[in-house]
């Protein structure tokens, strides 16, 4: 039977209701159900499945992106080693963060000592399984891309490709830095990816950030120290460049050609208006409106650079008896994501 993108998706049909399998397509998605160190409130395990659910409702033509769903787009199984991992690890973690954290200087006692060894244990593995994952998904010529999940999921992702592809950007689209040293004690914290990144991944050579309001001054400080390596585009500097009359449009472009010829996209959904992700670990007032968030995704599209790889993370969706809303904006920038590849 013939696929009609026009039709309702039919039941036990792929992501978007798509009949791709993975070796047909272009983009496959790798779903991680970890959310161990969310340092507010978790949920985001369950967004790799909320969001399969609600792309059942997106509409295959998108008018600035085309027929994305030509080319392919798959989703992974779940694996249940990464669920359990999260589940068993998170336990541990919310104690420690019921505490206030690990104060500077370690553990203070030996289960706390030990509680911490497993939980950045559970964590390396999940950045091992990402790694394997894309690792060979890129040496049969596809683009990965990590659903998250907390913000920490896709590090493997990161360094399995810069050590590929080499000189890459990111474009990190975020209310957060990211920039924190093991936050709370977790070295591997979802608050600290973007300061893994930059010290154990010299592949990135560049990190373009923007939609920040929420950050510490130690992550400021390490921005700035950074050099031409990092550049913030703070959400409140964008915002009063509208105000005073630019063009975001303008502003968008400009951003996107500060980055290299390969780029890597990491869209925490936080980056947005939180009326768009209200049940999202850590909101913020502010941020990106959905259609600024596409412009500059167009932009990155329309520029011609390389994109290598992407990931979505922190889609958490709501009560079981509450509307899909945070995985239906969630399904719908993913969809986006896939249209730059």
């Amino acid at each position: 039977m013939s696929f009609d993108p026009d039709a309702a998706a039919a039941p036990g049909t792929g992501i978007f209701g798509l009949p791709h399998s993975r070796d047909d397509s272009r983009v496959v998605l790798i779903p991680v159900p970890f959310d161990a160190t969310t340092s507010y409130r978790r949920g985001t395990c369950d967004g790799p499945n909320a969001i399969l659910h609600a792309s059942m409702q997106v509409d295959l033509y998108d008018r600035r992106f085309g027929r994305i769903y030509e080319r392919g787009i798959h989703m992974l199984p779940e694996p249940e080693r990464i669920r359990e991992l999260s589940d068993d690890a998170g336990v541990l973690a919310a104690d420690i963060i019921a505490q206030g954290g690990i104060p500077e200087g370690g553990p203070t006692d030996g289960a706390t000592a030990n509680a911490l060894r497993v939980i950045n244990a559970a964590c390396e593995e999940v950045n091992a399984y990402v790694e394997r994952e894309v690792r060979a998904l890129a040496s049969q010529g596809k683009i990965p891309g990590v659903i998250g999940g907390e913000h920490s999921t896709p590090f493997g992702a990161i360094a399995a490709l810069a050590d590929i592809h080499r000189d890459i950007g990111i474009l990190h689209v975020d209310a957060h830095m990211d920039l924190r040293d093991a936050f709370e004690g977790f070295t591997w914290s979802h608050a600290s990816i973007m300061h893994n990144v930059l010290r154990r991944v010299p592949g990135v050579k560049k990190l373009i950030q923007v939609g920040i309001r929420d950050f510490g001054e130690r992550e400021m400080q390490l921005a700035d120290e950074s050099g031409s390596r990092v550049k913030v585009h703070y959400d409140d500097a964008l915002s009063d460049a509208i105000m005073q009359g630019e063009i975001w449009q303008d502003l968008c472009r400009d951003i996107v050609a500060e980055l290299p010829s390969k780029v890597y996209v990491s869209f925490d959904i936080d980056a947005l208006d939180p009326s768009l992700c209200p049940h999202t670990g850590t909101p913020v007032p502010g941020g990106l409106s959905f259609q600024h968030a596409v412009k500059l995704l167009e932009a990155l599209k329309v520029s011609g650079k390389e994109i290598i790889g992407f990931d979505l993370v922190e889609v958490a969706p709501g009560p079981e008896d509450g509307p899909e809303w945070d995985a239906n904006v969630g399904a719908r920038i993913l969809y986006k994501l896939c249209g730059l590849c």
